[in-house]
């Protein structure tokens, strides 16, 4: 069975969504997320308005609106290494200190899934945890463990 590489990142605002100070980020994040659909390896990312069965973050999240969930799936980890740190994403990616606090635990990570999965919040959240919890593993694992493995 073919996998693909799903990644799942939270981060929280400095600032409501129509401050002044968090006012480029928003200005650029269709930009960015435009890139990051028309790239190469590119699979499906959550949107904020979810089709029915599906989970919007705006629910899910409810509880602080700061909180900035993304959840995308990737052909591969090149793919995605691509997008991260071969395109404009890198600038706005050193800017994240003057939009979004510096949360004191792991924020960020990814597993396969098999190929036409959708993954959902819950799924990230679970699977942020068990990183959180258990360190890296074939179900939860952070950069450095994904190119040390490679391949799923």
């Amino acid at each position: 069975m073919k996998m693909q590489l799903a990644e799942f990142n939270v981060a929280r605002l400095v600032a409501p969504t129509d401050d002044p100070r968090v006012k480029d980020f928003m200005d650029n994040l269709d930009l960015i997320n435009g890139l990051g659909r028309r790239m190469p390896g590119f699979v499906w990312m959550m949107d904020g308005l979810a089709p029915p069965g599906q989970q919007n973050p705006d629910i899910l999240f409810e509880f602080d609106p700061l909180l900035a969930p993304n959840l995308t799936v990737w052909e591969d980890l090149a793919s995605l290494e691509r997008f991260v740190w071969g395109t404009v994403h890198k600038k706005f990616y050193e800017r994240r200190a003057e939009w979004f606090e510096v949360l004191g635990e792991v924020h960020f990570v990814m597993w396969w899934v098999p190929e036409g999965y959708r993954p959902t919040l819950t799924d990230g959240l679970e699977r942020l945890e068990m990183l959180r919890q258990n360190g890296d593993s074939e179900d939860a694992f952070g950069w450095d463990w994904a190119k040390a493995k490679a391949t799923p």
